[in-house]
Parts: C-alpha cells; structure tokens; sequence
C-alpha cells in the first residue's frame, strides 16, 4: 500500500493531512526554483499539495499509469480533459449512454467554443467507425454506462482511436482499478469520479485523471494551477482511506449485486433487468474478460406498467416503499441507494435524448451497498409486490 509520500519524521502510519493553503519556502532561490518547477516542491495550494500527491500516485499505481491529477469533482475532471486536448474545430466521438451532465458538457458546454460533437451506440463498433472524421481528437465512453451497465469493447475503441491519430479515454468510475484497469486494454486516459467507490461511503467530492506524465505533468497540471478546479486536501485525505478498502468492497458490493438482480430477473413486477454480471445482459461475456469476472455493484431494472404515466407511477411507488435503501442520486456508498434516472441523473437531458439512451420513466438504478442481500430483497419488495 505505500505508494503515496513518505512518512514525515515522525513516522505516521496513516498519511498526514497537510491543511494549509501556502508553504514556506527556505529562501528566495528555492522559492524562485520551485515556482519555475512545480513538481519539484510545494508553494500554494492551487499548485500542489503534499496529501493530494499521496492521492494521486497512489491511485495511478493502482490503475497502472504513470502518473494522475486529482480535481475538485468527477465532472471537473472531464472538463480538464477538455480544455486539455481540445481546441475549436476539432471534433469528440461519446458513447450517447454516458452520465448526462457529460453529454451536457461535450454538446452545449464545449459546443459554444467551436468543439463538434457526435454521440453514438455504446455497444456498436460500427457508429463509432462511421462517426469518424478527419479532425476527430477524442473518443470517450464509460464503461459500464450510468445507469442501463451497457459495456463497450475498450481494446477496440482504442485500435479505432489510435488508427485515426486520436485518445481514447475510458471513464472508470463504475469498476474501479480494483475491477478494470482500461489502460491495459488501450486507453490512454482514465478518467475518475473519487466521489463514489474511491471514497466509498459517500463523504466527499474528488475527482481524477490517470495516463502518461506526458498528458498529466506537461497539459493538465498548468491547466488545473491556471483555472483552479483543484481537490482539497481533506478530501484528498478522505478518499486516500477510501482506496485501502477499494478492493474488498468491490467485491464484496457485487457480490450482493449479482444476488439482488438475480432477485429482480426473477420477480413478475420486473420487466427487465440490466446488470452485466448476468448471462442475460449482452455483453455479459466481454464484460467478464475486461472487469475481472465481476459485474460491478450497480445494476438498473424496468418495472411493468402500460404507459409512460403508469410506468413512472410504478417507478416511483418501488422507490417510495424503500426503509432500508436511500433515495439519493449517488452511487459508490457503502449503503444501497436508488433513483429514478429520468428525473435525477438524465433529468436535464430532452425527452428525444433520453429516449436515445434507453432511458425510459420505468426506470430504477440501484447501486447496492453492503447491508445484509436479504434485507435489500425485502425492502425492494415492499414496493414491487404491490404493482
């Protein structure tokens, strides 16, 4: 586990948390030094800071980089990325499943700069094949998608990216390096929410980006010293501990994962179940060979109702019924939390949108915690058995 800074000369077990906003430097040459070479030493805390970097090089050894950046969010990493490697006129290839505030990003955001974008199947190689262009500089997909786990083939995104001069960067957050390390299948920058399973128990805000010192040191340092998108050290501290924990929660949250969708694939109220750890999903297969024989710990399923009224009536009533699970709009927490992606993560998206990407009003997204399988299959039943 040491992969982060060395202790101070008191010999912590636990890293430090260095609360402050400046360091004092010995005398004006370092000071002039460091400032010219801020990988070499800590000035102020928009630049660097000594708990952050323990973050950082811990989580690129475990995704296997050369080196990460941590950002205040999950979403400010994505903007990182952007400013990073775009520029107006060039032009971005997404998976249309991704969260819905990064479709907002690359299609309005970005768009009113000159960036084009085209958002294509998650799952189908062709789309993205013949959305192609001369000026594409970025393929980006997550992979499983928030919310419906559909599972994209990284190896071959980056064959496709790299034939065209372009990066393919994966959006990690869903498997974690503890399940998925896309960079051993050919994506060349990892993209991290820190706020879900990197924490783990749904404490602080923390994002991330991981790949080569190149991108990292030489782009995206001076953009986060310059623009300030940067994370705290306390919440860089927070999900340092998270990170000890990451492997066995992984496992232990899909385990109990798999358990409830077997649940639901099982139960009349249920009209499908989307979870990539069962032989039903569609890419169960590749799902298995890329995130370590695990299916994750979020899963989505679709309640039976006629019409779209009665579906999110339907929805709702599940939702609604729940004693045990939170309703909330996180995911990663050591506690079982369900939504309604219609009107929370893909609420802001047009109806044609969210059409597109499967996102219909009988829609329920579970991430599942680590309460005891059977009291999550009991409260899920309060609310089902009554459809």
């Amino acid at each position: 586990m040491r992969t982060a800074l060395p202790p101070s000369q008191w010999g912590e077990n636990s890293e430090a948390l260095f609360l402050t906003s400046g360091f004092v430097q010995p005398d004006s040459e370092t000071m002039a030094h460091r400032f010219a070479n801020p990988q070499e030493g800590y000035t102020y805390g928009r630049t660097s800071n000594p708990t952050v970097s323990s973050f950082e090089q811990r989580l690129a050894a475990m995704e296997g980089t050369e080196a990460a950046i941590g950002t205040a969010t999950g979403m400010a990493a994505i903007l990182l990325l952007c400013m990073g490697v775009l520029k107006a006129g060039d032009h971005v290839v997404c998976s249309r499943s991704v969260f819905g505030s990064t479709m907002n990003l690359f299609a309005k955001e970005f768009g009113k700069f000159g960036v084009q974008s085209t958002f294509v199947s998650q799952t189908e190689l062709q789309e993205w094949k013949a959305a192609m262009r001369p000026n594409t500089k970025l393929l980006f997909a997550e992979t499983p998608t928030n919310p419906l786990t559909d599972v994209c083939d990284i190896r071959a995104l980056a064959d496709l990216a790299h034939g065209a001069g372009a990066l393919l960067t994966v959006d990690n957050c869903f498997c974690s390096p503890a399940l998925q390390r896309p960079t051993e299948l050919g994506a060349d920058l990892i993209i991290h929410s820190g706020t879900k399973y990197l924490d783990g128990q749904g404490r602080v805000m923390a994002g991330a980006i991981c790949g080569p010192s190149k991108w990292i040191v030489d782009v995206f340092a001076p953009i986060v010293r310059t623009a300030g998108m940067t994370l705290s050290p306390f919440n860089a501290w927070v999900v340092l501990k998270g990170l000890e924990t990451l492997g066995i929660r992984m496992q232990a949250q899909s385990a109990n994962a798999l358990a409830i969708a077997r649940f639901l694939e099982s139960h009349p109220a249920v009209k499908r179940v989307y979870y990539p750890g069962l032989e039903s999903h569609p890419q169960h297969a590749l799902a298995m060979r890329q995130q370590s024989g695990v299916g994750g710990a979020v899963l989505s399923f679709d309640v039976r109702g006629n019409d779209p009224d009665a579906l999110r009536r339907n929805a709702f009533a599940v939702i609604d019924s729940s004693e045990v699970m939170s309703i909330a709009t996180n995911l990663g927490d050591t506690k079982t939390i369900i939504t309604h992606p219609a009107t929370t993560s893909h609420g802001r998206l047009t109806e044609e949108q969210r059409q597109a990407a499967g996102i219909g009003q009988g829609l329920i997204r579970l991430a599942v915690g680590l309460e005891h399988v059977e009291d999550i299959k009991t409260d899920l039943s309060r609310g089902l058995d009554k459809l």
